[in-house]
């Protein structure tokens, strides 16, 4: 088999992924996420869970965008009415920053309380308590 038919057939197997395969595996990762959120007790296994359950919007939002297409926008800060955008894919940016953010201040929580209470537990977090 030459490179060229190699890269073919993965094309080919490429190309024939449906929707449904990657609704199915955004379903998957996100019952997995959500499963680790709230079976998980240590603090930062939740946090990663909470950040496979935004990878599987993401997926989503990519999946939906290779069905959709470009949309046509308005383009933002100029004159210009018509640009076409790739909607799912900024959305996906968009998400993958509020994960960044939102991992950075659940880490920096977490070693707060730890340098507290010397535990990352989530059962230990009960200083809102009276």
């Amino acid at each position: 088999m030459t490179s060229e038919n190699a890269l073919q057939n993965a094309w080919y197997v490429f190309s024939t992924v449906s929707i449904h395969h990657y609704l199915l595996v955004a379903a998957a990762i996100f019952a997995i996420g959500f499963f680790g959120v709230i079976v998980r007790r240590n603090a930062i296994s939740v946090l990663m869970s909470l950040e496979l359950m935004l990878n599987a919007v993401n997926i989503n939002f990519v999946a939906f965008n290779n069905i959709w297409g470009l949309k046509q926008t308005r383009a933002a800060f100029t004159s210009i009415e018509d640009v076409w955008s790739p909607v799912g894919q900024i959305f996906a940016i968009f998400v993958i920053i509020i994960a960044a953010a939102e991992a950075a201040i659940g880490l920096a929580i977490i070693v707060a309380f730890y340098r507290i209470r010397q535990s990352v537990m989530v059962e230990d977090a009960d200083l809102m308590r009276w």
